[in-house]
Order: C-alpha cells, then structure tokens, then sequence
C-alpha cells in the first residue's frame, strides 16, 4: 500500500509512505505514484487513550441526565444503583469502541469494574469485547476495584480471579480515603501484582499532602519489588500542590521508581503539572476517563478533544506546548506498548487529517479523513470501515 501525497510534522515537502506487513516500509518524496492519494492530509500517530472505562459508558444510547453525586463516593453508590438498568457492556462498549476507533485510537486501556455486586461479569464482557476488537485495537484491560477492597468482603479474591481470567492489570482505588486503610489495600494490590507476574493501575484522587505520601509509598513498594515501569497512578490529583518541596520529593520518588502518572485533565481542581514533572523524569500520559456515563455525561472519545482540554487546562499556548498536549495522548510506549511513531520500521498506526501542523489539528480537531492500524484501514471520513 501507498499512502500518496502526505505530509508529516515539521516537513513542509509532501511524501509518499509506503506500507508493507503492517509497517512503514518506506518513506520518499511524493512522486505521483498511484495510491490513496491523502492530498496533503497531515499524517500523525494513531492515539492512544491510557484511561477508560468501556464497561460503564452509555454511549450509542438515549441521552440520559447525569444523576451522580459531588463526591467519590457517593458517584460509586449512585452508579451500583443505577447500573442494573443499563444494556449489556458488550453492546455500549463496542459503540463507544468504534467512535474512538472512527476518532483515530488504536490502542487503549480500559478498567472493568470487579466488586461484590456484579463480581467478574463486567470484567469478562470486558475481556470479550477486547477480543471482538483484536485486530483493530491494543486493548489492555484493568481488574478495578470500584467499591474498594477491604471495605467489600470477597473483593480480593475476585481481583484474583480477575487476573487468573486475563486481566493485565490489578488496580486500586484511594487506598487511604475509600478503604481507609492504605497499608491494607496497597499490600493487596501490590501482592496480587507480584503473585501473578501483572501490571498495576491505582486511582488516586486525593488532593492534599496525604496524597502524595501514598504516591511516595506506591514507588517505594514499586522499587522494593523491582516493577519499575509496569505501575501506573491515574489521576493524582495532589501533584499540584503548591508545596514545592512536598512536589520535588514526590516527582523524584516516581521518577527513581518509573511510576507513571495518567491524567484525564479534568476542569475542576488541581492536576497534576506536565512539564514540571517531564523536567524531573516522570513520565506522563493521557486517558479520557469516563465517556458519557452515570458518572459524566460529557466526553466524545476523541483524543484529540483530550489534548485541547490538556492544553487548556495546562495554560498552554505555544505551538511546541500544544504538541506536548498532544504527545500524551499518542503515548503507547507509556502504557508499554511498541512507540507509535512515523519513521520507517514502525507499525503503520496512522491518522490522517486536514490541518497544517500537528497544534493546528488539535485546535481544530477535524474529521479523522483516514485511521489505520498495522496497515489496515479502519476508519475514513469519520466512520468505521464496518459500518453501514
């Protein structure tokens, strides 16, 4: 295949990409060669979403009004209320897969839910749904524990199940503040981890300097267990103390540790600070979050939305730091995964869209004209290939 008449970032010359056994196999100046003939199209990486939640979203159903709560825990009670009610997660999951598929995503993280209420049903649709979609997206799956662990009789050995059934990941929840106890809760996690050879994925919301003591502890227990790389916190929120000397010693913990940190960048609140902790070697990415679900109605699966309100969020206005904005969500390397990247020998998981520069694009956040994965296009002109 021949990618015709494309442009890349920061080359001006248009270019022909060739693609051979799923990679970029070449890339040369544009010739007129016969091919699918991008017009100028600007070429970037196909996204990568590090944090959603597949099994809670509405998407591909009425509108329906938010009916959560102010706080964590409250927004947990609503939604096993509610939840019943809602069509199996295999039918809302594979709409909101094919919208972020149609928006350019081919690899992302998704936590499934694991608690004493639904037990593993949710993370075994979850599991099916990442096998309907092999091919056309990198689905890792996280065994999270909404309701908490020690707080919910049965919990960790469900968690166990979870990851014994394929989950890559065991995930925790605001060990101190939900549990209320986070010694406890993060020997479980980090235990269930180390037993099955998994990845970890913590939640973490809280604000103040409490919570950075537990990131400070999560990479400590990381280092003492030698999983260095393979633990990520989303959210932590208490990065954006403005303590100096509290953020210096935690961002230095993380960075000796490899801790990730994943943000959705929501609008209220303190997030975490992105170049702050880029300069001393945390690495972080990007993740949605929820999708129009009971706990948010708002969210389109675009990850290009998610760079905007980054940058937003962020006072982000140059060019270079709008494509900062745009680097965390097209971070597969983060969520260990091959780099996606535009040189030759990478996997050809590419977007195609109108836009002069890749800050251009986030500004603008055109229709997806081409989404490809591995060679194989899945999306054009803002639609999944499959559908009608």
């Amino acid at each position: 295949m021949l990618l015709a008449n494309a442009r890349l970032p920061h080359t001006p010359a248009p270019v022909d990409v060739a693609i051979a056994h799923g990679r970029i196999a070449a890339i040369t100046p544009a010739a007129g060669r016969p091919g699918i003939d991008l017009g100028g199209a600007l070429l970037l990486p196909s996204f990568v979403d590090g944090h959603v939640h597949l099994d809670k979203t509405l998407w591909g159903l009425p509108w329906r009004p938010n009916s959560g709560a102010p706080t964590v825990r409250e927004r947990i009670e609503n939604e096993r209320t509610h939840r019943r009610t809602l069509p199996p997660v295999q039918q809302r999951g594979a709409a909101l897969l094919r919208q972020m598929i149609a928006h350019g995503t081919t690899a992302l993280r998704t936590h499934a839910d694991v608690d004493d209420a639904y037990g593993l049903a949710n993370l075994e649709a979850t599991l099916e749904l990442r096998q309907a979609f092999r091919g056309r997206a990198d689905i890792q799956v996280v065994a999270f524990p909404q309701s908490g662990i020690l707080t919910r009789p049965g919990v960790a050995e469900l968690l166990a199940e979870a990851l014994r059934l394929g989950a890559e990941f065991v995930g925790g929840l605001d060990p101190a503040s939900i549990d209320g106890d986070a010694k406890g809760h993060l020997d479980i996690v980090f235990g269930l981890a180390q037993r099955f050879d998994r990845g970890i994925d913590i939640h973490l919301h809280d604000r103040d300097a409490g919570g950075n003591a537990q990131l400070r502890d999560i990479a400590a227990r990381t280092i003492a267990i030698g999983m260095q790389h393979r633990v990520t916190v989303s959210h932590a929120f208490s990065l954006g103390t403005p303590d100096e000397s509290d953020f210096a010693r935690t961002a230095d913990a993380l960075a000796e540790a490899g801790v990730h940190i994943l943000t959705s960048s929501p609008s209220v609140g303190i997030v975490p600070p992105v170049h702050a902790l880029r300069a001393r070697g945390v690495v972080i990415h990007a993740g949605s979050d929820n999708i129009r679900d009971l706990w948010n109605s708002l969210g389109t699966g675009d990850m290009l939305e998610r760079a905007l309100i980054i940058a937003l969020k962020q006072g982000f206005r140059s060019d270079p730091d709008i494509e900062t904005a745009l680097s965390l969500c097209t971070d597969a390397a983060a969520l260990g995964l091959p780099a996606h990247r535009l040189v030759v020998g990478a996997a050809a998981d590419l977007v195609a869209l109108e836009a002069e520069t890749p800050a251009e694009a986030v500004a603008l956040r055109p229709v997806r004209r081409l989404v490809m994965k591995a060679g194989v296009i899945l999306a054009r002109e803002g639609r999944c290939v499959d559908e009608k």
